[in-house]
């Protein structure tokens, strides 16, 4: 049990790091051509999270052909907004506003699979969307892309999380984590074609330091998910917080305001408390394999 939570803090901080080094591009590359040669770096984890038995070709397809294209199209778009967003947002603001995933996971899940939401997790999305009004306060600041652009990153992750409620546990590890790497391999790579510019070797520094981070951190997730379920491990996605504040304070001169760390609670809580909540009341969590 323990080793399987140490190992979902060690992903998540190696997620939270590999935010920190595309955020130190600041938006000096397009951020497609980022995610692209980060999706190309992604590929290094697939021999790791490949099992016995596993075809290489399973990379590409699914039991469910539906479930991998909703997996390859909100992974780019997921990957491109969350690129976005940390190049015009303090890390914790933005990190704030994609965790309003899982109150949008409650909202999809009542239209899409017909689930049935009690009034607390109703009063969690309540209290998680006054939580942005308290963080983003429209009319009294001004609002940019990258609030949209973490929201946007919020509402994709959302999307692919209740696909893959629908799947259940049918699908492989490889077919999932696929998806997410080609689908934005693939998108950034036709707008790469458009527009690009050959990073320098600093650039480069960073660009490898995100991208492997985040394939470590698939494997990171794939072995805490093998050692314990994935509802235990859902929670230490908020130890993201801590590292965003303390990369934002440090080496971007970030700074949070009494409001915004208000809000910021607000949101966090809201979303844990949803987690917690809909592992006790449909336990679907016990049914997913993270990726």
């Amino acid at each position: 049990m323990l080793k399987g939570v140490l190992l979902g803090f060690a992903c998540y901080a190696a997620y939270a790091i590999s935010d920190a080094f595309v955020k130190s591009l600041h938006g000096t590359l397009p951020a497609f051509e980022a995610v692209f040669f980060g999706a190309v770096l992604g590929l290094v984890a697939i021999p790791f999270i490949r099992k016995p038995g596993d075809r290489w070709h399973e990379v590409f397809v699914a039991r469910r052909p539906s479930l991998w294209w909703i997996r390859a199209v909100t992974g780019a778009a997921t990957n491109l907004s969350a690129v976005v967003a940390f190049t015009h947002l303090p890390m914790a603001e933005a990190f704030a506003l994609i965790f309003l995933m899982p109150i949008f996971v409650t909202v999809l899940s009542v239209i899409f699979l017909k689930e049935h939401v009690g009034w607390r997790r109703w009063s969690a999305v309540l209290a998680g969307f006054i939580g942005v009004l308290v963080v983003l306060r429209p009319g009294f600041r001004q609002l940019g892309v990258g609030h949209f652009a973490a929201m946007t990153c919020g509402m994709a992750g959302a999307i692919s999380m209740v696909a893959l409620r629908k799947a259940g546990a049918h699908e492989k590890r490889i077919s999932l984590y696929g998806a997410g790497v080609i689908g934005p391999l693939a998108i950034g790579g036709l707008l790469t074609l458009t527009s690009f510019t050959w990073p320098s070797l600093y650039q480069w520094w960073l660009l490898a330091g995100y991208g492997l981070l985040a394939g470590l951190a698939g494997v990171l997730l794939m072995l805490a998910t093998q050692l314990i379920p994935a509802n235990r491990v859902a929670p230490t996605q908020y130890s993201q917080m801590l590292w965003a504040i303390g990369f934002g304070y440090w080496l971007f001169g970030d700074s949070l305001d009494w409001p915004m760390l208000a809000g910021i609670v607000l949101i966090l809580g809201a979303g844990l408390f949803t987690l917690v909540r809909e592992d006790q009341v449909t336990g679907w969590w016990r049914r997913i394999k993270l990726v």
